[in-house]
Order: structure tokens, then C-alpha cells, then sequence
């Protein structure tokens, strides 16, 4: 992404006593307000429909604007008090990684005790419906181990193998995590069609009906307050619990009806319930996946993105006449920055690297950036540093 070259003129913002010209001020970027008069005239106009369209492109338009005005707005904050709007102190990140463990060890204790639960249901019922959705609780213990395993290597810092981190090991947990829901997902599948097929149709006691519905019902329950309780929280892993936990709830609230109204109406209405249950496995954990990957293979950050980190860089400093580069990708869950900046060629080492550097802080700062790297050049006419990949 490139910008342009810092001229003579330029908006101008207060600062202190004085006037800086150079800096871009945010308050010049206002967008016009519609009119009631525009309003009325877009309702009474022919082609309803297709006003209509026109003007809910106008509106995501707008909409889109005003998002990247709020990005400019929080870049003028952390400029102004060197922090990002909202960031937490060392003493709240603490309390909030506390918090994160704490979800996970209850989600992982809970999924423990409802597994049990359910193989009693499933024993007692002999519900395929409900033996797909154990099943899918025996592998939230498989998947709640991968990512305890992940979270702690994550904790488990080691610069000379791992000299960047290990935060790639987070996507790459739930990769695998979604993978093996996805697995189970088609098992079900082939097993309902072939109960179908062979129009098998298994005995069951009204009796041990009423306890799989008390603890199916209590199941749900319980995993519905679980993802309201994962869902507080921002970290990747404790989210990724939290959209496990609604998957429960669907599952176990789709097996409890096939159930129950296999019993009452027609045998077929519970192998159905099964199908539906895999397929929706097998669609969610397949979407999963795919987001996942795309966030390791260096994807480009979205435009509004670039346009929130080439305001900030270019506010950083007076002496900063052109920015060459604004680059930003995905390496994980967060995003790699790269910038080149041209300074004045008769400029000080000191003070390009002063530049640079704090630049690069401030860069950092960003929650969704791991990491930033400046360059610092005096040109910006040469040929590109890095090799040109295929």
C-alpha cells in the first residue's frame, strides 16, 4: 500500500500552542448528513426496488466510513496519550489470563461430568440421536485436551527454539480440534443412513425415556450458560470453547426432539435427527477450518485496516516525507506489520532510529498486531528489498 509524499500544505490540527501543518487531523474527514428532503425524494421516487438496493449500498457505505473515521479517532487518542483506547494494565492482563484459565478448567470439568451423564442417556435410550450427541461430548474431552495442551505450550515460552512465540500453536489447536469434530460428524452421518436403510427400530422403556429427557434437559441447560460464560472473553481458545458449548446446545436440543418424538410419532424421526446433527457438524467445523487456515497462510489485512495503520504512521513524526509501504498479514491470530519510511538523507543515525523505533512501539500497541517491523530509507525510487515470490 502506498501513500503519498508530505507537501506543504496539509490539515491542521492544535497542538499545545502552536499549528502542525503536517499532521492529518481527523475532524477534516466529516461525512455529510442526508437530508430530510433527500429522504422524502428517495421514498416517492418510481423504481421502489431499486432505490432500495441503491440506497442500502449507500448506507454499508457510510457505515464503512464511519467505522474507519472511529479507527482515525482511536490512532489521534493513542498519539495524544501513548496508549490505545481501552488497553488494560499489566495488573488487569494478569487478572484476565486468570479469568481465561479459569473458563477452561471449568469447561473442561463440566464436559466431564456431562459426558458421563449422557452415555447413561444413551444406554437408556438407545437413541442414535442422542448416542451423536455423546459421542460429540467424548470428543469435547479429546478437543478440551488439545487445546489445555495448546494454551499451556503457549505459556511455555522458549526463545531459542521458538524465537517468535508460540501463539501459531492456537490457530493450529483448533485446526485440529474442528478437524475431529468434523470426523465425527460424517461417522453419524453414515451410521443414521445406514439405520435408515436397513429400517432398524430399537425397543425403549417410557420409564428410562423420562430420565434421558430430565437429563438431556439439564445437558443443555448447563452447556447454555457455559457459552454465555465463554463468550465474556476475547482470547481465541476460551472463544473457540464457547462456540463449542452452542454446538452442544443445538446438538443435544435436536437429539432430545428426535427422541422424544421418535418415540411418540414415527421411528425414522430419530436417525433424521442424527443426519441433521452430523450435517451441522460437519458444516460448522468445515467453516472453522477454513478461517483458520486462511489466518496462517499470510492473508492481507483488510483495507480499513492499512487505512487506520498509514494514518498513525503518518501523524508518528514531522520528519517522516513519505511512507513507501504499509504492509499487514496474518501470521496466526494476529497480524505481522511492515512499514518503509523515507526520512530526510542528511538525517542524524540517532535520530532515524529514534523514529523508527518508537514507531514500531507504537505499532505494537495495537491489540491487533504481534508484531511490527520499520525500514528506514532516504529514497523511495529503488527496486524492492525482499525477492518478488511467485
Amino acid at each position: 500500500m502506498d501513500s503519498g509524499t508530505r507537501g506543504g500544505g496539509g490539515a491542521t490540527v492544535e497542538n499545545g500552542g502552536g499549528r502542525e501543518e503536517w499532521k492529518l487531523d481527523v475532524k477534516e474527514f466529516q461525512l455529510p448528513r442526508q437530508t430530510q428532503h433527500d429522504h422524502n425524494h428517495h421514498r416517492s421516487s418510481p423504481f421502489r426496488l431499486r432505490k432500495h438496493k441503491k440506497q442500502r449500498k449507500v448506507a454499508e457505505y457510510y457505515k464503512k466510513q464511519e467505522r474507519l473515521l472511529e479507527g482515525f479517532t482511536e490512532m489521534e487518542t493513542m498519539a495524544e496519550t501513548g496508549l490505545f483506547p481501552g488497553s488494560l494494565t499489566e495488573d488487569e492482563m494478569k487478572q484476565l489470563a486468570k479469568s481465561e484459565r479459569m473458563a477452561v478448567y471449568v469447561s473442561n470439568a463440566c464436559n466431564l461430568v456431562l459426558f458421563g451423564a449422557k452415555v447413561y442417556a444413551s444406554i437408556e435410550s438407545r437413541s442414535l440421536a442422542v448416542i451423536a450427541s455423546t459421542l460429540d461430548s467424548l470428543l469435547d474431552l479429546l478437543s478440551g485436551f488439545i487445546l489445555w495442551f495448546t494454551a499451556n505450550a503457549m505459556k511455555t515460552p522458549n526463545l531459542y527454539h521458538y524465537p517468535i512465540g508460540k501463539k501459531r500453536m492456537q490457530p493450529v489447536g483448533i485446526i485440529v480440534f474442528a478437524s475431529v469434530m468434523a470426523t465425527l460428524g460424517l461417522q453419524i452421518l453414515i451410521e443414521s443412513g445406514r439405520e435408515i436403510i436397513s429400517k432398524s427400530k430399537p425397543e425403549v422403556d417410557p420409564v428410562k425415556v423420562n430420565w434421558m429427557i430430565g437429563i438431556m434437559v439439564f445437558v443443555t441447560i448447563v452447556k447454555f450458560v457455559l457459552m454465555v460464560y465463554c463468550r465474556r472473553f476475547k482470547n481465541e481458545i476460551v472463544r473457540a470453547y464457547a462456540q463449542d458449548h452452542f454446538f452442544d446446545v443445538i446438538t443435544n436440543s435436536v437429539g432430545l426432539a428426535a427422541a422424544v418424538l421418535a418415540v411418540k410419532f414415527a421411528w425414522w424421526i430419530d436417525p433424521t435427527g442424527a443426519i441433521i446433527i452430523a450435517l451441522y457438524t460437519i458444516n460448522t467445523w468445515a467453516k472453522t477450518v477454513i478461517e483458520n487456515v486462511w489466518s496462517l497462510i499470510g492473508r492481507t489485512a483488510p483495507p480499513d485496516f492499512l487505512a487506520k495503520l498509514t494514518y498513525l504512521i503518518w501523524n508518528h513524526h514531522e520528519q517522516i516525507k513519505h511512507i513507501d509501504t504499509v504492509r499487514a498479514y496474518t501470521f496466526g491470530a494476529y497480524y505481522f506489520v511492515e512499514v518503509d519510511i523515507v526520512l530526510p538523507e542528511d538525517m542524524r543515525l540517532n535520530e532515524a532510529h529514534n523514529i523508527g523505533e518508537t514507531l514500531q512501539e507504537k505499532l505494537e500497541q495495537l491489540p491487533e498486531v504481534e508484531r511490527a517491523f520499520v525500514h528506514i530509507d532516504f529514497e523511495f525510487t529503488h527496486r524492492p528489498e525482499h525477492k518478488t515470490m511467485v
